[in-house]
């Protein structure tokens, strides 16, 4: 019998509801809440003491973008994240500057410019960040008369740019490497976090989510440094090979979690011990007091551990003579190789375009609207649909609620601000507090962003326009508007809108594990087999974490695409005790265990095939089947292997 529901579970939200509202739980960036403070300030400050309080808006509103794209650890990747965007908004401002009050002219100007910003935010995060803000300041520029010749707003807004950049720089001399370094630390402390969970199920999988991304950015980081560092740097050679070193330790994890009890304290002890060396850059990290090893799971994690060590204290060749340690995972190509690559992969890819036409379309739309209805300050419109309509920062249904809840408690500050903030001075010491709010609601959602943007390109656009208390509702009912063409003609007229990417990115989980099976357990006598098996990993656990973004992005769709998605979670776990299961068959077999046979190879890389078939076949999670045949070997290291493809087929096979 169905049980009554209360009149309080009936008023309660809906749980995806929930979920897109809540916030993320980050610590406090106080250096960039700092920065957003005094470079959103400064400019205005210094347009208002200049007389040309116009000129001081223009500068704050490029800070702006200087400041939303302030998120970077390492210095280098600050330059990138600031700096190039920046120039793409100089020259999206400036198109859009020459084309004010040109009618259809700037209808199609703005299309065609969404359609490259759509197409280009495919490339990549700074490529993202960089599409958007072409598009973005284009929009401002058509739909905004700026003051002074063409050239002066988009050299006033870069200049804004620039003082976020040097600000974000200022430390540079002093804490250089500082990120990097303190990067691979907190991987060190993650995979000690996983040692110490080993044998507990409960803790085991989402610590080893957290190593994966910890390892992502590492990686990232020193990378991203090396690729722009000339010559060899030997503080990045000992990073690289840090990383490396932790590597086997990670890898040995599973190994040890499969015997079913924790490891001796003293192990997971040793690697926080290494965390805190490699965070100070000391080579002491004093008697490591590991106990003697028994079993083969045991002794890979014994050596793997005192193999760091020993990389730490300096005692180790990699550091000395060899480039091969560093160069594991593959140095990243040149600069120019690497642009052409993504020029190629952008004029050819059915997403680039697809991605692009869907955004152009949403824009067009949206221009013809508002050149049709007297819609005032329409540009606000074109904005909206340009933040909701990026599927790379996450749900397109999310964002949408997100932008109309975030807008209208934007609004309700902004109220406040306008009605009892007169213009002139002290409007200054206002923006610096508003900016503030930047960098503290970015991490926590998109709500929360739009909740802080909001207010502060009111009060700047006060300043420019001296509407006052009057921009409030147009802005209200703009956002309303731009939310609907995207809901409807963004999202709503996609067919790929209402299902998710979960099964397929599986499927393609599950297809290259079966492909590292082959490698890691076959007969390869080439010297770069270990280099290769270990990129082969790295790209696994990639995906897995992808999967897993993927997976939380969807739990914000309504039903019943969030509904679907959910369904996928069980089977998104046993995919990933797959890869940690041949993880542990290859560390087994390293360390003494004797070697599958190629018969036992071949069939658990075909059971593995027989499921990705399935789940790529499957609209949702019910429809899955795979068969499977029966192993001789019941004792060899592959059986964990072929029993967690069993439980993956039992979760995704009806009963």
């Amino acid at each position: 019998m169905r049980r009554p529901v209360s009149p309080a579970h009936r008023l309660a939200p809906p749980d995806w509801l929930v979920r897109t509202l809540r916030p993320r739980p980050t610590p406090i960036p106080w250096a960039a809440v700092a920065r957003a403070g005094v470079g959103m300030a400064l400019p205005l400050a210094i347009g208002l003491a200049a007389g040309y309080p116009a000129y001081g808006a223009l500068a704050s509103m490029g800070a702006l973008s200087g400041v939303i794209g302030d998120t970077a650890d390492a210095y280098r990747m600050r330059i990138l994240n600031i700096a190039v965007p920046q120039l793409f908004g100089a020259v999206g401002v400036t198109i859009g500057s020459l084309v004010f009050g040109q009618g259809w002219i700037a209808v199609a100007t703005v299309t065609f410019v969404a359609l490259i910003s759509g197409m280009i935010s495919t490339i990549g995060a700074v490529a993202s960040v960089s599409g958007l803000l072409l598009l973005l300041n284009c929009v401002v520029g058509a739909g905004l008369p700026m003051p002074g010749q063409w050239w002066l707003t988009p050299l006033l807004m870069t200049a804004g740019g620039a003082l976020v950049l040097t600000l974000a720089l200022l430390a540079w001399p002093l804490r250089s490497g500082v990120p990097e370094r303190a990067a691979v630390a907190a991987t060190y402390r993650s995979v000690a976090n996983l040692l110490a969970s080993a044998g507990d199920d409960e803790n085991y999988v989402e610590t080893r989510f957290a190593v994966t991304q910890s390892l992502n950015q590492a990686y990232d980081l020193v990378l991203a440094r090396r690729a722009l560092s000339h010559g060899r740097s030997p503080e990045l050679v000992r990073l690289m090979a840090l990383l490396n070193a932790i590597t086997p330790v990670v890898e040995s994890a599973p190994a040890a979690h499969q015997r079913g009890k924790p490891l001796p304290a003293a192990v997971p002890a040793a690697v926080y011990l290494m965390a805190d060396a490699v965070d100070t850059g000391r080579t002491d990290i004093g008697p490591l007091n590991l106990p003697e090893p028994e079993g083969p799971a045991a002794r890979a994690v014994d050596q793997a551990v005192r193999h760091a060590a020993a990389l730490i204290a300096g005692k180790h060749p990699a550091l000395g003579n060899s480039m091969s340690t560093t160069d594991r995972l593959g140095r990243p190509a040149a600069l120019r190789e690497r642009a052409t690559r993504a020029t190629r992969a952008v004029l050819v890819s059915g997403n680039s375009w697809r991605y692009g036409l869907r955004l152009a379309l949403c824009i067009g739309i949206a221009q013809i609207l508002v050149s049709t209805v007297p819609v005032p300050r329409s540009y606000w419109v074109v904005l909206t649909i340009t933040f909701v309509l990026k599927p790379d920062f996450g749900s397109v249904f999310s964002r949408a609620v997100l932008r109309a809840v975030g807008t209208a408690g934007g609004l309700v500050t902004a109220t406040v601000i306008l009605a009892g903030v007169p213009r002139g001075w002290l409007a200054v010491p206002v923006l610096a507090v508003l900016a503030t709010g930047i960098p503290l609601g970015t991490p926590r959602g998109y709500g929360y962003q739009t909740a802080a943007i909001t207010p502060v390109i009111l009060l700047l656009s006060d300043v420019l326009n001296h509407q006052g208390i009057a921009l409030v509702l147009p802005r209200l009912v703009d956002s309303v508007i731009g939310c609907a063409i995207a809901l409807v003609v963004g999202y709503l007229l996609w067919p790929e809108s209402w299902h998710t990417r979960i099964g397929d990115r599986l499927a393609d989980a599950v297809a290259a594990t079966a492909r590292y099976v082959e490698y890691a357990f076959g007969d390869l006598p080439d010297p770069d087999a270990p280099a290769a098996r270990a990129r082969m990993r790295r790209r696994l656990y990639r995906d897995l974490s992808v999967i897993r973004s993927e997976f939380q992005r969807a739990l914000t769709e309504p039903p019943p695409t969030g509904r679907h998605a959910a369904a996928w979670w069980p089977l998104v776990v046993a995919v990933e005790r797959i890869v940690d299961a041949t993880t542990a068959a290859r560390v087994q077999v390293k360390h003494g265990a004797p070697a599958p046979s190629a018969a036992d190879v071949a069939q658990a890389a075909g059971q593995l095939r027989e499921l990705a078939d399935g789940l790529r076949a499957s609209e949702v999670l019910d429809e899955v089947r795979a068969d499977f045949g029966e192993s001789d070997d019941h004792d060899g290291v592959l059986e964990p292997v072929r029993q967690e493809v069993a439980a993956a087929r039992a979760i995704a096979t009806p009963r």
